[in-house]
C-alpha cells in the first residue's frame, strides 16, 4: 500500500490531466490512498470530489506577473503553504504534479521531506511552477516536445485524456466518418449542414462571444449550424433552429466529434482533446499568461488541422470574411482523430511507479 499525492489545480488543463492518472491508478492500485492537493479557490473543489477524491488544501501562493505591493507578501504566504503541503505529504511515497500555483508549495515540501516527486507539463511553454520543480527532481515528463532548458531530455508521454474523449475516440476509431454524423445527430443538428461549436473555457470569454453575437445572423443565413459555449454565469442570447447558444458542454466528446470547425482557445487539454477526436479547428490563443497557448498549436497546424489568429483580429468581420475558407480546409482535412494521447496516463503512472521504486 502506498499514498500518492497528485498536485495541480486552479484550472482545468492542470486538473483533468491530474484527475486521468489518478483515475488509472485507482483502477491498478485499489489498495493505494490517493491525496489531492488544491486551494479553497480553484476548480478543483468542484472536480475532485466528484470524481470520488480526497482533496486537501493549502493556503493559495499568487504571484502577479508584474510587480505589487503584492510581492512583499509572497515570503510568508509561501512558508505558510510549504507548511500545510508538508502535514499533507507527511505519509506520502510519491508526488506527482501537473502545474499551477498550488503545485510550487508542494514540490517544496516534497524536496524537503525527501519524497520522490514526478513532475508533467502539458504547455508547450512550461510555467514557473513547473520550471521550479524541474530542479528539484530526475523524473520529468511532457506532453509533447518543449523547448525549455528545464525539461530537456523529460520523457515524453502525452497528455492524458478524460475519459469521456478516450472513450469515443475508442467507439469512433472504426469509421471516424459515421461517428461524426451520428455525433452531429445526437446533438440535434441538421446532418447536412457544417457545425460550428465555438468556446472560450467554462467561464467563458469575452472576446470571442461578442465576435460570434456580431456574426450570428449572418452564419446562419448561409446555413451554417452553430453550437455556442459562453461559459458559465453568462447570459444565454435567443437560441434558433440553428443556433443552440449553452452555459458549458456536458457532451463534450460529441461536440468535438460532431463539429466541422472548432474555434476555440488553445489550452494544451483542448488541443489535445482537439486532436483526439476534432476534424479542424482556428484557435484564438489567450493573450496573458507566459505566451504558451500560442505554441501549444503548432503541431496541429503543421498537420494542416488547424489556422491561429490573435485575439485583437478575430471579429464578427472576421468570421463573415473567412468562415467559408475555414470549412473548405475542414473539409480536406483528416476525417480520423489520432490516438497520440490516448495511453498517456499509463505512461505517466508507469514513470510514477518507476519514481517511487527508487526512493
Amino acid at each position: 500500500m502506498a499514498t500518492i499525492v497528485l498536485a495541480g489545480g486552479g484550472t482545468a488543463g492542470h486538473i483533468e490531466p491530474a484527475l486521468a492518472v489518478a483515475r488509472l491508478w485507482r483502477e491498478t492500485h485499489s489498495a493505494d490512498t490517493i491525496v489531492f492537493i488544491g486551494t479553497k479557490s480553484g476548480l478543483e473543489n468542484k472536480l475532485v470530489p466528484s470524481a470520488g477524491f480526497t482533496l486537501a488544501h493549502i493556503p493559495k501562493v499568487s504571484i502577479s506577473r508584474t510587480p505589487s505591493k503584492s510581492w512583499l507578501h509572497v515570503p510568508t504566504d509561501l512558508f505558510h503553504a510549504v507548511s500545510a503541503a508538508r502535514l499533507v505529504l507527511k505519509e506520502a511515497d510519491l508526488l506527482i504534479g501537473f502545474g499551477g500555483y498550488v503545485s510550487a508549495p508542494a514540490y517544496l515540501a516534497a524536496r524537503m521531506a525527501g519524497i520522490p516527486m514526478l513532475i508533467h507539463e502539458a504547455n508547450a511553454k512550461p510555467g514557473w511552477a513547473n520550471r521550479l520543480g524541474a530542479l528539484m527532481t530526475p523524473y520529468l515528463a511532457v506532453a509533447h516536445l518543449v523547448d525549455s532548458r528545464e525539461f530537456r531530455g523529460a520523457r515524453i508521454t502525452g497528455l492524458p485524456l478524460r475519459s469521456d474523449v478516450a472513450d469515443a475516440f475508442e467507439q469512433s476509431r472504426g469509421d471516424f466518418r459515421a461517428a461524426r454524423i451520428a455525433a452531429k445527430r445526437r446533438l440535434g443538428f441538421d446532418e447536412s449542414a457544417p457545425l460550428v461549436f465555438i468556446m472560450g473555457g467554462s467561464q467563458g470569454s469575452v472576446a470571442i462571444n461578442n465576435a460570434v453575437a456580431g456574426a450570428i445572423e449572418s452564419l446562419s443565413d448561409r446555413g451554417i449550424s452553430i453550437l455556442h459555449s459562453l461559459g458559465r454565469g453568462n447570459s444565454l442570447p435567443k437560441a434558433t433552429a440553428t443556433y443552440h447558444p449553452v452555459a458549458y458542454i456536458d457532451q463534450m466528446a460529441d461536440a468535438y466529434l460532431a463539429s466541422d470547425l472548432i474555434i476555440a482557445r488553445s489550452g494544451a487539454v483542448t488541443c489535445s482533446e482537439f486532436r483526439a477526436l476534432g476534424r479542424y479547428a482556428l484557435f484564438v490563443p489567450l493573450p496573458i499568461g507566459n505566451g504558451e497557448q500560442f505554441f501549444n498549436a503548432r503541431n496541429l497546424l503543421a498537420d494542416g488541422r488547424a489556422e491561429i489568429i490573435e485575439q485583437r483580429s478575430f471579429n464578427a468581420a472576421y468570421l463573415n470574411a473567412h468562415i467559408d475558407d475555414l470549412l473548405r480546409s475542414s473539409a480536406k482535412s483528416p476525417m480520423d482523430g489520432s490516438d497520440i494521447d490516448l495511453n498517456a496516463a499509463a505512461k505517466i503512472l508507469s514513470y510514477g511507479e518507476f519514481a517511487m521504486s527508487q526512493r
